[in-house]
């Protein structure tokens, strides 16, 4: 497998940031200073074969990538399809999640920045931005809301082991909306000497673009895998969706294959009937959070709803501007599964494999059973396992009692 560098696609936003109507760049006028000079930097080094290098190296001796295409034998007999998992939870830190941290911190230090800010709901990019951050000798602080540090005890514990400063945000849900708007205050003041690693596909440009693009790698990995393992392309590649990286970094390789098709599975918490889920695609409209345009959970006069899953990763009342453009284009199917059937599934993964998702995670393995099993009949399918289930044991322990 030749090394990765990131492709340009016919879906790549515009030279405003803007994925059809959606992204863009809705910041307040001081902020613009730091996004023109990141803007200009990433442009630099998007397709210089040195920077990828350094990361690529980065990603073979410090994450342990590629991570595996593993068969799964057992719930592939069970339902009658041919079902691969792309291993991220193999990744050093156990998500995808490094796979940005690595390449932002390394921008981070090409522009002399001393200090990285990151946002984190399940603490998985907390942990990640932590763990590169040490790494490169970089001072760290991630704000997490407190709802999250509750119910992510561990992660929390790791990423002060690692040598952050952790924020526990009180303000609004508590929750990982409310994390990155005070990631964002923070850096509007500190943007001279402190970059901010946003870990989803959000934000305002070049965020969605780089986070994209630092993702990639999933699906370049699992594409040519799949074609050397099984000797086809996959006919269905699932992914969950909480801002969208990891789906984004899933789908991406695979988008424009006609054989290909690419599903993403939203929160659907207690039920979208309930009021209480983060379907943002299915329920949500357009508007601007965090300084895109794209779909949100909001009331009828734009007002912010607050968005909830069992998972603490998939609580994020929008969407990266990208997957609103790739649903309105057709290109991507969007659908959800509740609290109820991510339980099962975290459930029937650790059971049927041996392998512990992380509740997000969950999500897509839920999906699957869901899918009509005469649909998916000698299909091939590939599911991105995002992250492993350590971080949840203690909220796994609660719910189900074992």
């Amino acid at each position: 497998m030749k090394p990765y560098i990131p492709t340009a696609f016919d879906f790549d936003p515009d030279e405003s940031g803007h994925f059809g109507k959606f992204g863009g760049r809705y910041v307040p006028e001081t902020l613009m200073p730091a996004l023109i000079e990141l803007e200009t930097t990433y442009k630099k080094y998007r397709f210089d074969p040195e920077f990828w290098a350094e990361i690529n190296a980065l990603h073979t001796h410090y994450v342990g990538r590629p991570s595996p295409l593993y068969k799964a034998e057992n719930i592939s007999d069970e339902i009658g399809a041919h079902v691969y998992l792309k291993r991220e939870d193999l990744n050093h830190t156990g998500a995808h999640k490094v796979n940005n941290t690595i390449a932002q911190g390394i921008l981070a230090k090409r522009m002399g920045k001393t200090k990285v800010i990151a946002e984190t709901g399940a603490g998985q990019h907390g942990v990640a931005t932590a763990t590169i951050a040490a790494l490169m000798g970089l001072e760290c602080e991630v704000f997490m809301g407190a709802k999250d540090v509750e119910r992510q005890k561990l992660n929390v514990f790791r990423m002060k082991l690692l040598g952050a400063k952790v924020h526990a945000v009180e303000s609004g849900s508590k929750t990982l909306k409310d994390a990155m708007n005070d990631a964002i205050r923070h850096w509007v003041t500190n943007a001279r000497d402190t970059f901010y690693i946003i870990g989803t596909a959000a934000g305002p440009h070049p965020y969605p673009l780089m986070v994209r693009d630092f993702q990639g790698i999933i699906s370049y990995e699992a594409k040519a895998q799949i074609l050397k393992q099984h000797g086809t392309l996959p006919d269905y590649v699932l992914a969950c969706i909480g801002g969208g990286s990891n789906a984004l970094g899933m789908f991406s390789h695979f988008i424009d294959e006609e054989k290909t098709q690419c599903i993403g599975i939203e929160a659907g918490g207690k039920g979208l009937e309930s009021g209480e889920h983060g379907a943002s695609l299915a329920l949500g409209k357009p508007g601007i959070l965090h300084g895109q345009l794209s779909y949100l959970l909001q009331t009828d006069e734009g007002q912010i709803e607050e968005a909830y899953s069992i998972s603490a990763g998939l609580d994020y009342p929008g969407i990266g501007p990208e997957h609103a453009y790739l649903m309105e284009k057709g290109k991507v199917v969007y659908d959800s599964v509740t609290d109820d059937e991510a339980m099962d599934a975290f459930v029937w993964l650790s059971r049927e494999e041996g392998i512990v998702p992380a509740f997000e995670s969950a999500h897509a393995i839920a999906y699957l059973k869901k899918m009509p099993k005469e649909d998916i009949k000698d299909k091939t399918i590939i599911i991105s396992l995002s992250g492993r289930g350590d971080k949840d044991m203690i909220q796994a322990m609660e719910l189900l009692k074992l």
